[in-house]
């Protein structure tokens, strides 16, 4: 089976490559691929609860929808390192979402069938 993996790095700071990154993976599970998505950067407190709820950008899905239906179908992890220079733990996140390091991302990504996007 095909893989999807896509690594948001943009929260608040730049609200439209955020959505695009959700939208692209919640697509995709809709589509029946399996898909990994990766929050590093300022996307990394969209782990967090209320992140996503809050976030509102014009004629885009609501990103806690988005987010739900990527935990429904895929994972959701958030970067080691992003969540540790932010302050967060595991226990701070939203069930379901995890933190995972460089290894896990490369292991991923190099997994044959898997094709990786960045937004």
């Amino acid at each position: 089976m095909k893989k999807l993996v896509v690594k948001a790095m943009s929260g608040s700071n730049d609200p439209e490559r955020a959505a695009q990154a959700f939208t692209v993976a919640a697509t995709a599970v809709a589509s029946g691929l399996t898909v990994s998505l990766w929050l590093t950067g300022e996307a990394t407190f969209f782990g967090l609860p209320g992140k996503c709820e809050a976030f509102e950008l014009e004629h885009s899905a609501p990103l806690n929808e988005l987010r739900d239906a990527i935990l429904a179908g895929g994972t959701l992890t958030v970067c080691s390192q992003c969540a540790k220079r932010r302050g967060i733990s595991e226990v701070d996140l939203i069930p379901g979402v995890r933190i995972k390091g460089a290894a896990s991302f490369v292991e991923e990504i190099m997994e044959d069938g898997t094709q990786a996007l960045v937004y």
